[in-house]
């Protein structure tokens, strides 16, 4: 007789264990279908923003695979429409698939070196991430600090770039942890005929406010999808100077990341004849085309003017409740509103209220700013004056 192997037991009562909760209605297939459950929120937090109904559409269509030549061609038009709105004309622009962070990491680990001198200007949380990523990498990290609220301060940048030289400068240009707009071209007139490589974090900005990479001096610059662009998170454009690119190619040692090597990635995305770096997510660089397909169509400068509207008509309307702004005006970011928490007022409850019954989305304060301010966000699609009066309509209800 057969002796009967411990696996084929195991395998056993491992079947016998699934029929079991499938019976008793734990098979997924049987399940009560949570995406149905999904409400319909207005989502004007710091991000996402609410998505375009071409996007949806869009994310719909079928699935290409990721060397088929038409979804090359739909490639090459999204580096073409993020050259435009970026205004560069750098060979090495394309869309990373990750979200903003990833194209954070992305640039640092390409343009950094164990023992490169890096600046980091930091008023508020994602010039600290910028310095946690440095400091993983080896790099020799200095930081140039300003209270959060209040924007980078050129002259001290300039006193500082006066005591050392750095391989690397890097902003934030839209804080989104702050609202506070960094001065993007002040810094890159700063760094004009030096060595030193200027980065600078579009997360928030692109789409939303002027972004002039070429006339800036800009060489390393990453942004997110799921922002000012209005398509769900998952793909951070990124874009890289000639002169940042000979410095990645003369690294003396690989960069640490396979997945976010840009020069293994810039191969799949350009060129002739492509190199399969990964599996890109193709549904979701349908979505990116068609949101900057949006743009173009509205017009750059027409969706920055309506950006400020919206920006402006909430300004207003907290006002008629009594509500503040953190950042004064002339550093206000018109898609990022960050304002403050009245004394006494629970935080979490309005959060909550707000979302709860009127189905409405709004941020909270992160770092020292966690319980003084909510951030909210009118960005891409969710910039709309009739989204603003249902906000603040909202808030005076649960004030």
């Amino acid at each position: 007789m057969k002796t009967v192997s411990a696996e084929l037991v195991a395998g056993a009562k491992t079947a016998q264990s699934l029929e079991t909760r499938s019976a008793a209605g734990y098979n997924g297939l049987t399940m009560k279908n949570l995406l149905d459950g999904i409400e319909d929120v207005l989502l004007m937090g710091p991000g996402p923003s609410s998505v375009y109904p071409e996007v949806y559409r869009a994310l719909s269509r079928r699935t290409l695979g990721y060397m088929d030549s038409y979804f090359i061609q739909i490639m090459d038009q999204i580096k073409a429409l993020l050259q435009r709105l970026m205004k560069t004309r750098n060979e090495l622009t394309l869309a990373v698939s990750g979200t903003g962070m990833a194209g954070m990491e992305t640039c640092l680990v390409n343009l950094l070196e164990p023992g490169d001198a890096i600046l980091i200007l930091i008023n508020g949380v994602f010039g600290t991430r910028m310095r946690e990523i440095a400091t993983r990498l080896g790099a020799e990290v200095e930081v140039l600090e300003f209270e959060w609220g209040t924007p980078v301060r050129p002259e001290e940048v300039r006193k500082r770039l006066k005591q050392k030289s750095y391989k690397l400068v890097a902003m934030v240009h839209a804080e989104t942890s702050t609202g506070v707009r960094n001065p993007g071209a002040e810094v890159g007139k700063l760094l004009k005929g030096s060595e030193s490589l200027y980065l600078l974090d579009a997360v928030t900005s692109l789409g939303g406010i002027e972004v002039d990479v070429d006339g800036w001096g800009v060489d390393g610059l990453y942004s997110g999808s799921q922002k000012c662009l209005s398509c769900p998170p998952g793909l951070a454009p990124v874009t890289f100077s000639e002169k940042a690119v000979k410095v990645i190619a003369a690294r003396k040692s690989k960069t640490p990341s396979f997945y976010l090597d840009i020069d293994l990635i810039g191969k799949y995305w350009g060129g002739e004849k492509r190199s399969y770096h990964h599996t890109a997510p193709m549904n979701m660089l349908y979505g990116l085309y068609q949101s900057l397909l949006l743009v173009m169509e509205e017009g750059m400068e027409k969706v920055f003017a309506r950006h400020l509207k919206v920006h402006q008509r909430l300004v207003k309307g907290l006002g008629e409740l009594g509500l503040e702004l953190l950042v004064d005006k002339p550093h206000r970011l018109p898609m990022l509103n960050a304002v403050k928490i009245p004394e006494g007022v629970d935080d979490a409850a309005v959060r909550s209220g707000l979302r709860g019954k009127h189905k409405i989305e709004i941020g909270a304060g992160l770092g020292p700013l966690a319980g003084k301010i909510w951030r909210i966000g009118v960005m891409g699609h969710t910039a709309r004056e009739e989204n603003v009066e249902r906000l603040v309509n909202a808030l005076k209800d649960v004030l």
